[in-house]
């Protein structure tokens, strides 16, 4: 099967919060903003990017990035706020693709390290490790060279 991974839209939205309704009903505090309202405006920000993965113009899976400034790590950190797959399809291709679209992005906006809360299950943390994500504290994380650098054009 062919996936597709793009920035999503606004049209995106519905599906990604159905597919993370879970997971973000668990994590939520509480806030204003729900789910949908806060990744409609995450859409417009130049410190975020949403992306979708979607097959047959089906979305089937998205993650967001989240960019700060850190003077600890010599640039910007990324951190993925969010990444959900559809279990019907095959969910280590889906991660794998979202998670490589998301470390592509992250280097090209300058981003020295990626970094994510690890996952709980098992299974799930073999396919993060697969993209080169490894323990760091209370996180996992990845060492991305920012564009234009010596590391990044070797």
């Amino acid at each position: 099967m062919d996936y597709l991974v793009r920035a999503a839209r606004v049209t995106d939205i519905d599906r990604l919060v159905a597919l993370s309704d879970a997971d973000l009903r668990s994590s939520r505090r509480t806030s204003p903003l729900d789910a949908a309202d806060l990744l409609r405006q995450l859409v417009y920000l130049p410190q975020a990017s949403i992306f979708v993965v979607e097959t047959s113009r089906h979305v089937v899976g998205g993650a967001v990035l989240a960019l700060r400034p850190s003077v600890r790590a010599g640039g910007y950190v990324g951190t993925i706020d969010l990444l959900v797959v559809d279990p019907d399809y095959d969910v280590d291709q889906l991660t794998g693709d979202l998670l490589a679209e998301v470390i592509r992005s992250a280097s090209n906006k300058g981003c020295t390290v990626v970094e994510a809360v690890p996952p709980d299950d098992p299974e799930a943390n073999a396919r993060w490790a697969k993209s080169g994500f490894a323990p760091s504290g209370p996180r996992i994380e990845r060492p991305v060279a920012a564009a234009g650098t010596a590391a990044r054009r070797t």
